[in-house]
């Protein structure tokens, strides 16, 4: 019975992680490109007023307010019910740019916004409930390698089609996001696969809570690199005009190096489990923080300083750098942003895991709740703020958010180490 009880919670785990890649194939893929196809709409005579960013700004702003209510929900429908309700909100956003409509973009992204909130709250709690203490880490990993897939197949995806594009012509786009309502459609049904689990196959796990400590973690999280790697570092790419006609393309190339980054981390610190089990979460974080460091200067040195706003504006593409922009060093940067973050995700998905088995909805909708509320101010900024500001908010915030890791983390190792309660 306990072999095939681990085995069900396997194939949940691997199910989800499909599951999503096929979604956030979609998702992910049409928000690096979202501002950038924006501009070639525009040009058409379409979507005459509307944004990217901000468009993503709203998607966020949404997701922040709703994480309040998505935890009742996941309570009343369940996490897989929930889930599917969350997926079929972003089929609906990927069909919008078939037919560009600015009307129909805005209220596109506030209900994706609605549907992030309880996608993402079920997931949290569907991955907890299929885990244990010993094996939260690895699952955690599992999940986050198969998620980041989404990146390395639709932006490989992107670039064949982008090829050799200046601007996105109509037929281009509507090719593409075809393509992508349908890998999204599938990923959606894909959902109905998974396994209930009953409340008499919980397994014990540690329990951690004390006070003060229960939302830290989730709180102190500052996430404003989100907005930078899925929808701002590969606009300014295809704003380099130094790139010539492969900016645009090179979106793709990015976004699947971002995806290569995430993947290649995923896996290692979900392999590497047990070691984070007998040394802590610190060395991954530590070693996220100086990854992202390095690539936010090799950034600030590459690429020209207006590109996050206008290939025309300013003639953002000629705008001074420290060095002549180079497309291989650009690329470098895309996957150093994939390997750090995927270090910060599989370790914050862990620690919630870890420290809310049993009412996790409520943390994972906390640690959402911060997440998407800096993404959409970081949206909201990238329309104005040159590419060196947004920088300098990165590494404000990555210092911030590194230092209040490590005092969760010590707090929870105390914790643990003083005495804990079994749960089940």
């Amino acid at each position: 019975m306990t072999v095939n009880m681990a085995d069900m919670r396997t194939f949940n785990v691997v199910v989800l992680g499909f599951s999503f890649m096929f979604i956030f194939t979609a998702f992910q893929t049409g928000g690096m490109i979202e501002q950038t196809v924006i501009q070639s709409v525009q040009q058409e005579g379409l979507f005459i007023g509307a944004s990217g960013y901000n468009s993503l700004a709203i998607i966020y702003s949404v997701f922040a307010v709703a994480n309040w209510g998505a935890p009742s929900v996941v309570s009343v429908c369940g996490p897989r019910t929930s889930m599917v309700i969350g997926a079929v909100m972003y089929c609906l956003f990927i069909a919008v740019f078939i037919y560009p409509m600015v009307w129909a973009l805005y209220l596109g992204s506030v209900l994706i916004g609605l549907g992030a909130a309880v996608i993402w709250t079920a997931q949290g709690s569907f991955l907890t409930t299929n885990s244990t203490q010993e094996t939260i880490g690895r699952n955690s990993g599992i999940f986050w390698a198969l998620l980041q897939c989404s990146l390395l197949f639709g932006n490989l995806f992107v670039w064949k089609e982008f090829s050799g594009k200046e601007t996105i012509d109509s037929k281009t786009r509507i090719q593409v996001y075809v393509v992508l309502l349908v890998v999204c459609c599938v990923g959606t049904l894909m959902l109905f696969v998974l396994r209930n689990r009953r409340p008499e196959d919980r397994s014990d796990l540690l329990n951690v809570n004390s006070g003060d400590q229960a939302g830290e973690g989730p709180l102190q999280a500052f996430r404003f690199e989100l907005t930078f790697f899925s929808g701002v570092y590969g606009t300014c790419i295809g704003n380099t005009k130094a790139f010539g006609d492969q900016a645009k393309s090179l979106i793709g190339i990015s976004g699947a190096f971002i995806g290569a980054g995430e993947i290649l981390g995923g896996a290692a610190f979900g392999l590497g489990g047990k070691l984070t089990n007998r040394h802590g979460r610190d060395p991954i974080i530590l070693f996220g923080f100086i990854v992202h460091m390095t690539a936010y200067y090799l950034i600030y040195i590459n690429l020209p300083q207006s590109s996050p706003i206008s290939d025309i504006v300013n003639d953002a593409s000629y705008y001074p750098v420290l060095i002549d922009s180079n497309k291989y060093l650009a690329i470098l940067c895309s996957f150093l942003l994939g390997l750090g973050d995927s270090s910060f995700n599989t370790q914050v998905y862990s620690i919630l895991g870890f420290m809310f088995p049993e009412d996790s909805a409520p943390a994972f909708a906390l640690f959402k709740f911060v997440q998407s509320l800096t993404a959409a101010a970081g949206f909201f900024y990238s329309t104005y703020l040159l590419l060196q500001w947004q920088l300098l908010i990165l590494v404000v915030f990555g210092v911030a958010g590194t230092l209040a890791f490590f005092e969760v983390e010590w707090k929870t190792a105390s914790a643990s180490r003083k005495g804990y309660t079994q749960i089940g």
